[in-house]
């Protein structure tokens, strides 16, 4: 269905293991998955659009049936990688599913994008199709620690 999922909630709730449970069994109903850390992803992004092989990068990334970008608004984005994002984001709108893992609510997306117009095209495009689902309690890293 072209749909997305957005896993938000503090660290250690488990949005990372469900995306990439989620992606194993895309994997297994043959589908072709793609996970990657957001800040890795923007590197890659950033180093493309570099060697002005943007376009060849974003169809690459583009064509996945399921696209599972992990920690969004763990490290700062910049007015360039949120732009590119944004060219990843609409390249892919309505075409495949992507799954975000974040532990910003989408209302503080802006502080994290620096950028109100760049940010509102994004959730424009991600809402559309999108299942939210929001995690709550504390960190499994934290259990049995005092």
């Amino acid at each position: 269905k072209s749909e997305n999922l957005i896993f938000i909630g503090n660290p250690g709730v488990g949005k990372t293991h469900l995306a990439i449970s989620i992606g194993i069994e895309a994997c297994k109903q043959g589908c072709r998955v793609l996970f990657i850390n957001c800040h890795e992803l923007l590197i890659r992004l950033r180093a493309a659009y570099e060697k002005g092989l943007l376009d060849r990068s974003l169809s690459r990334y583009s064509r996945y049936d399921l696209l599972i970008i992990d920690e969004i608004g763990y490290l700062p984005i910049s007015h360039q990688e949120a732009n590119l994002l944004f060219q990843l984001v609409n390249a892919r709108y309505e075409k495949h599913s992507t799954i975000i893992t974040s532990n910003s609510d989408l209302s503080a997306w802006v502080d994290i994008f620096q950028n109100p117009t760049v940010t509102a095209a994004i959730l424009d495009r991600l809402v559309h199709h999108v299942h939210v689902v929001k995690i709550t309690g504390k960190s499994y890293r934290l259990r049995g620690l005092k």
